[in-house]
């Protein structure tokens, strides 16, 4: 098992009619010598579709389902780490966020949350299997991948009837200034219960757990982004204390701080830099609605 991986990859900004849609399209490509494999972690995300042109990883939920060998590899809306091993290869990664889920999803995401499947085989996912045709081949080219990407998206469904909502919600979501469930319905401008409904159908969590995960992931980021830092300098203020990250990290990274600031990241790392460099945001529940 390897512990240094080459990672190249590029990110592409979908077009503005696409862009309330998704977080961002990207292409990556990971260098191995044959047999050679690594292991990351992914963190607590919104729902990806992620297009390997071979090699595909193994996957698995902490706790959770477990996928190898599918070359479309689907999740829904995350609040758990999802562990893969990988080894030389080529993929795409299309990022979705809650308003995208609503528009080309379209079903209850909170009965699809911390789930990793075969795409091609999955009656939630199915309608995106083509993608696999055009991006699971070696040896294309990275912007007539892209501009597949773009013209596939365009030709399904039009925008949900929730829409202004969902982009509420998800201002509210990112603003770290609310950071509990009374200042978010009333920066919404809506009932707790509502609140509550509508995060479950489009964003998968009740209104709580989402704004717990922005704090850890807030923390999580910058821990990543900062070299040789320590948990300490980079905690959130709104926890209470040390103990109450610690508690709330083993919570959504089935696992402590110092276990995982003890394990090499060789995907993870790489990737996140370069995405804060390009894209101004390092994962995807920090990017705001567009």
């Amino acid at each position: 098992m390897a512990e240094q991986c080459a990672v190249n990859v590029r990110f592409f900004v979908p077009p503005e009619d696409l862009a309330p849609c998704f977080t961002t399209f990207y292409r990556l490509e990971t260098g191995l010598p044959e047999g050679e494999s690594v292991v990351d972690y992914l963190q607590p995300e919104w729902a990806n579709l992620r297009f390997f042109a071979f090699n595909p990883p193994i996957a698995e939920v902490l706790g959770g389902p477990k996928i190898g060998g599918a070359r479309f590899q689907a999740t829904g809306p995350s609040s758990l780490p999802v562990r893969f091993e990988l080894a030389r290869t080529r993929m795409w990664g299309i990022g979705m966020l809650p308003l995208g889920w609503a528009r080309f999803v379209g079903v209850d995401a909170s009965e699809h949350v911390n789930m990793i499947t075969d795409g091609s085989t999955s009656a939630v996912f199915a309608r995106f299997a083509p993608l696999c045709d055009l991006l699971c081949e070696t040896g294309g080219e990275d912007e007539a991948e892209f501009e597949s990407i773009v013209r596939f998206f365009r030709d399904l469904a039009g925008p949900p009837k929730s829409e202004a909502r969902i982009r509420c919600i998800h201002e509210a979501l990112v603003d770290p200034a609310v950071h509990n469930v009374e200042g978010f319905a009333d920066r919404c401008s809506m009932s707790k219960r509502t609140l509550e409904r509508l995060c479950s159908r489009h964003f998968g969590f009740p209104p709580l757990l989402l704004l717990r995960r922005q704090r850890m992931m807030r923390t999580l980021s910058a821990f990543m982004l900062t070299e040789k830092s320590k948990w300490s300098s980079v905690i959130d203020e709104h926890y209470h204390d040390q103990a109450h990250f610690v508690h709330e990290f083993h919570a959504f990274m089935d696992m402590s701080p110092s276990e995982y600031a003890a394990m090499p990241h060789p995907v993870l790392s790489a990737f996140m830099k370069e995405r804060q460099n390009v894209m101004g945001s390092p994962v995807q529940t920090l990017d705001r609605p567009k």
